[in-house]
């Protein structure tokens, strides 16, 4: 009889870390064709708006109004076919999780991937990863249903496709999993690991054959840094902390100044930041969409510090208000931007200030990164991984420990939720039978 209790579990994990499997390489496979779109959005926008300089007035209207014809689609889409596809997606996820929100139907899947590609393509400062994440944790639900796993089951594949739609949205595999047991169930189980990791693996795999294996951002490295530059990575840390807790509040204020609007359509509102948006591709087509071009231009040390202070400022508010625009769009890859840039300056002035102590600006770059992560997100693992998958780089983990350590301290001082905590608490509850956390 023991024999038989103990084949059934185990049978059914490994049915489970079947389906994680299958839909980590279905979600991978959608989340490279996600970003390889972005990219080709990307492209098409600067060639738009390159074009369009040569036609003057002209060419600055239609500017505008094809960014704001992109992002009122955009939102129109979500509120017409799958408002669960507003934002990140992150938010809503956790919810499922929680069981305090069914989970999103297929439907979302065209909406979140379509949507997206018009709002960031269009130069809304968002992110890739919050449509990967959402639509490969829809795939794996939708998955878990048609090989008939039990709800619990399905709400694991949900966390494990969101682990891998992270994955490949910043090929770093580790940094999925590890998404998923830190910030989107915050405990470790064996199913849960089982599944996390093996959908992740699947991922990646898939997304470094079909958009190759090479880190997003390329970073020289850096010497091993010595103990007299400890200090100045906790001011990094305070400096990032508290700035983070600015942009948090600066999102949720945004939020609600939107909400107060609400008595227009969301396309509206969308149409409106589009045309930011536009003005923003005509004049500094460097500071639109999601933002890797800066996050770059940041870890390669490259930049007066004058133009990366005002390129931070209006990344800062273009970031929140893009958010606010009710279209698909996550917020990792503008806080990379943020972060990055935050620690250059930092490192500039660490170098001026205290020339008697080796610093690389370029290194406080990297730290910076995890360290404004971990001060918007709460999430510090998940940042020191993904930052050093994303940049190839080993030698500082004991800066991005120490940078994120302050970073962390300073919002629970200030009493600042987790961005995702408080994005969680403006959605509607759906909670139902169907609809209970994961055990």
């Amino acid at each position: 009889m023991n024999d038989v209790e103990t084949a059934e579990p185990q049978s059914g994990l490994v049915m489970l870390a079947i389906c994680a499997v299958v839909a980590g390489t279905v979600g991978g496979v959608i989340g490279v064709l996600f970003r390889f779109t972005l990219e080709s959005a990307d492209r098409l926008r600067n060639a738009f708006v390159g074009w369009a300089h040569s036609e003057h007035v002209l060419g600055f209207v239609l500017v505008l109004l094809a960014t704001s014809a992109a992002t009122a689609l955009a939102a129109r889409l979500v509120r017409r076919r799958s408002p669960h596809a507003v934002g990140s997606g992150i938010p809503h996820v956790e919810a499922v999780l929680k069981g305090e929100s069914a989970p999103a139907s297929a439907a979302l899947i065209p909406v979140k991937f379509i949507g997206g590609v018009l709002a960031i393509g269009a130069g809304l400062a968002l992110g890739r990863e919050g449509p990967s994440v959402q639509i490969s944790a829809t795939i794996a639900n939708e998955l878990g249903r048609l090989f008939r796993r039990s709800a619990d089951d399905c709400r694991i594949l949900i966390a494990a496709g969101a682990g891998a739609g992270l994955a490949t949205a910043f090929n770093a595999p580790i940094a999925g999993a590890v998404f998923v047991l830190e910030e989107l169930l915050r405990r470790f189980e064996m199913r849960t690991a089982v599944a996390a990791l093996g959908a992740s693996a699947a991922a990646i795999a898939v997304a470094r054959v079909l958009h190759g294996d090479a880190p997003d951002f390329q970073f020289g490295g850096a010497p091993l840094p010595g103990f007299g530059t400890v200090p100045a990575y906790l001011v990094l840390g305070i400096i990032t902390g508290l700035l983070g807790t600015a942009y948090c509040r600066t999102i949720l204020w945004t939020l609600a100044a939107a909400d107060r609007l609400s008595r227009r359509p969301s396309e509206a509102r969308a149409a409106l930041i589009g045309a930011v948006a536009g003005l923003l591709a005509w004049f500094a087509p460097e500071l639109a969409g999601g933002g890797d071009p800066l996050t770059q231009r940041a870890i390669s040390g490259i930049g007066a510090l004058s133009t990366i202070a005002l390129a931070f400022v209006i990344r800062f508010g273009f970031g929140a208000i893009s958010y606010a625009a009710a279209t698909p769009g996550g917020l990792f890859a503008p806080m990379l931007v943020l972060g990055a840039q935050i620690g250059l300056v930092c490192g500039r002035i660490a170098s001026v200030q205290f020339p008697n102590v080796p610093s690389d600006p370029s290194a406080f770059a990297v730290v910076g990164m995890a360290a404004f992560f971990t001060a918007v997100v709460r999430a510090p693992l998940t940042g020191i991984v993904l930052v050093t998958e994303m940049t190839g780089n080993y030698t500082l983990l004991l800066p991005m420990l120490t940078a994120s350590f302050a970073a962390m301290i300073v919002p629970i001082a200030l009493r600042c939720p987790p961005i995702y905590d408080s994005l969680s608490e403006r959605l509607p509850h759906e909670r139902s039978r169907a609809a209970k956390p994961v055990t």
